[in-house]
C-alpha cells in the first residue's frame, strides 16, 4: 500500500520546492513542530520531490522514482526511525540487527501506512548510526540524489549520560557526501545536541487546520466515523492528525490514569505513594509514557480553563478550581522532566513517586 498523501503545510512545501529546484537546498535540514502534524511525511515528500523525473512544485506521483518512494522501495531513500536497542554485543552483529529491525518496520508501514508513535524505549542507538554511516558511504544505486531521513531525532540521546550516537552523527553532518540530503525531524530542537542543531537549517512546521484534519479522517479512517465522532476527533486533535488517529481506547485509558494520579496527589502522600506502587515497574513502558503525556496535557488544559479559555477535554474539577495557572504550568514542567527521565533506565515506580511529591509541592 503506498504512502498516504501529505496534508497541509502548503507554504513550507512551496519554499522547500523552490530551494530544491533552484539548487540552493541545504544538505542538512531539521524539521521541527508539534507531534503528529506530518514532519516525517513532509521529509518523505521532499525526498520524493528530489528524485521525481518532473521538475514541478509537487512530486508527479507517476514516474518510476515517485512510485518507488511512495511504496518505501526507492533504493536511495533511507528512512531511519527509533527501534529497540540491538541485543548483540558485537558491533557488526548489532548493525545487522538494526538493519533487520528497520526493514521490518518499513514492511509494516508499507502494509499499514497509518502508524503510531514509536515505543517509549526505542531509540537511535550506536548501531543505527553506524548503519547510517555505512549507507551514506555507498554509491547511489539509482545514480541520483540520496536521501537520509532521521525521524524523532531527539531519540539520539535517550539518556543524558549517553550521547555517543548523537556525537557519532556529527562528522557526517559536517561533511555530507555529495548528492545527499539529510532530513532530521523532532518535536523540540532543544532535545538535540547544540552541535547537531548548528549543522542543520531549521524548518518549522505548525499545526494543521481543522479542515485538513477533518478531510484526512474522512478519506483514510475506516470504518468511517459518525459525524459527531468525527467532530470530536477533530476538536481533540488540535491540528494534529497523529493525535486524531490516536484518540481511541488507548488514549482514553491514558487520560483516565492521569486523572486518577491527579486525584491521588491531591488526596495526600499516602494515596500518591500507593498509586506509584501500583505502576508496573518495567512492563508496559509505552503505557507509562502515554500516562505522562496525558498528564501534561490535562494540566495544560486546566491552566487554559483557569484563564477562562474553553478546554478541549474534561478536566478534573479540583484543577479547574485551582485558580493559579502559574502553578499548573510549573506542574507541566515537572511532568516534562519526568518524561525525559522516562527515556532512560529509570524504574517507573520510583519516577512516579518522586513526580507525585513534586506535583504536591506546586499544586
Amino acid at each position: 500500500m503506498p504512502l498516504l498523501p501529505l496534508s497541509g503545510h502548503l507554504t513550507t512545501r512551496a519554499r522547500l520546492a523552490q530551494g530544491l529546484r533552484s539548487g540552493r537546498q541545504p544538505q542538512v535540514l531539521l524539521i521541527s513542530g508539534p507531534g503528529g502534524v506530518g514532519k516525517q511525511r513532509l521529509a518523505l515528500w521532499l525526498g520524493q520531490l528530489g528524485v521525481c523525473e518532473q521538475r514541478d512544485a509537487e512530486p508527479c506521483g507517476r514516474c518510476r522514482p515517485c512510485r518507488l518512494v511512495a511504496g518505501l522501495a526507492y533504493a536511495d531513500l533511507h528512512w531511519f526511525v527509533p527501534i529497540p536497542r540491538p541485543k548483540a554485543a558485537d558491533p557488526d552483529k548489532a548493525i545487522e540487527e538494526a538493519a533487520q529491525a528497520l526493514a521490518e518496520t518499513m514492511a509494516e508501514r508499507r502494509s499499514a501506512p497509518l502508524y503510531g508513535p514509536p515505543d517509549g524505549m526505542s531509540s537511535h542507538s550506536m548501531a543505527s548510526v553506524r548503519l547510517l554511516h555505512q549507507r551514506a558511504s555507498l554509491t547511489a544505486v539509482e545514480g541520483g540524489r540520496r536521501i537520509f531521513i532521521l525521524g524523532d531525532a531527539e531519540r539520539l540521546v535517550p539518556q543524558e549520560s549517553s550521547q555517543e550516537a548523537a556525537n557519532a552523527l556529527l562528522k557526517l553532518l559536517e561533511e555530507p557526501p555529495p548528492g545527499s540530503l539529510f532530513i532530521l525531524t523532532t518535536v523540540d530542537p532543544r532535545r538535540l545536541l547544540p552541535t547537531i542543531r548548528s549543522r542543520a537549517v531549521p524548518v518549522r512546521v505548525n499545526r494543521l487546520t481543522d479542515e485538513d484534519v477533518r478531510e484526512f479522517l474522512k478519506a483514510h479512517v475506516t470504518p468511517a466515523l459518525a459525524p459527531a465522532a468525527l467532530e470530536e476527533r477533530v476538536a481533540l486533535a488540535a491540528g494534529s492528525i497523529g493525535d486524531a488517529l490516536a484518540a481511541g481506547e488507548d488514549t482514553s485509558k491514558a487520560y483516565h490514569a492521569a486523572e486518577q494520579l491527579i486525584e491521588a496527589v491531591l488526596a495526600g502522600p499516602s494515596a500518591s505513594y500507593e498509586r506509584a506502587l501500583r505502576q508496573p515497574p518495567f512492563s508496559a513502558r509505552g503505557e507509562f509514557t502515554a500516562l505522562l503525556d496525558a498528564l501534561a496535557d490535562t494540566l495544560s488544559e486546566a491552566a487554559r480553563g483557569t484563564l477562562g479559555h474553553p478546554t478541549r477535554r474534561p478536566v478534573p474539577p479540583a484543577l479547574l478550581g485551582h485558580g493559579n495557572p502559574a502553578a499548573l504550568l510549573r506542574a507541566v514542567e515537572r511532568v516534562a522532566e519526568a518524561r525525559e527521565a522516562a527515556y532512560g533506565n529509570v524504574n517507573p515506580q520510583i519516577l512516579l513517586a518522586v513526580l507525585g511529591e513534586e506535583l504536591a509541592e506546586v499544586l
